[in-house]
């Protein structure tokens, strides 16, 4: 049996930024807590998505120093999780959402859930995009030149 070198997609070059995932207790206040954290930081919330359920909620959010927030909200004992997303800006016009979605639709990508996300002067709008295979999304939205933003352009 041969044991050599596994390959992987480890190293694959696609345009990522990071999500931290923060899971709070559904409770008054939990989501004034956390974001008071980065009150008198330089870290900014980019994009947000908050997912309640009865006794507890998943806050995603992207923000421009991942490692800076993740590092706040462990030292303040909340349960962090951390995952690679696409960032793809909004083409202009009406049917951006939707051209993006029919791309990815096309190259047989699906979209497990996705947030906009703000953006400052020298880009548009755009999505935070989580897919179920990361670089063939890259590929796919690159190729419909999408442009896709890495986390040192937000």
């Amino acid at each position: 049996m041969d044991f050599g070198p596994l390959e992987t997609a480890e190293g694959s070059e696609f345009s990522g930024c990071r999500q931290l995932s923060v899971f709070l207790e559904n409770r008054l206040g939990q989501l004034l807590r956390l974001t008071r954290l980065l009150e008198h930081e330089s870290i900014r919330i980019l994009g947000l998505s908050v997912e309640g359920t009865i006794d507890c909620a998943i806050v995603r959010m992207i923000v421009n120093d991942p490692d800076g927030a993740r590092e706040m909200f462990v030292q303040n004992r909340f349960a962090v999780a951390e995952c690679d997303m696409l960032v793809v800006e909004l083409p202009a016009g009406r049917r951006g959402i939707m051209a993006i979605s029919a791309a990815l639709i096309a190259g047989e990508v699906n979209i497990n859930y996705l947030y906009p996300i703000w953006s400052d002067v020298t880009h548009g709008q755009g999505l935070a995009i989580q897919v179920d295979n990361l670089p063939l999304a890259t590929q796919v939205l690159s190729e419909k030149n999408f442009r896709l933003l890495e986390q040192e352009e937000l």
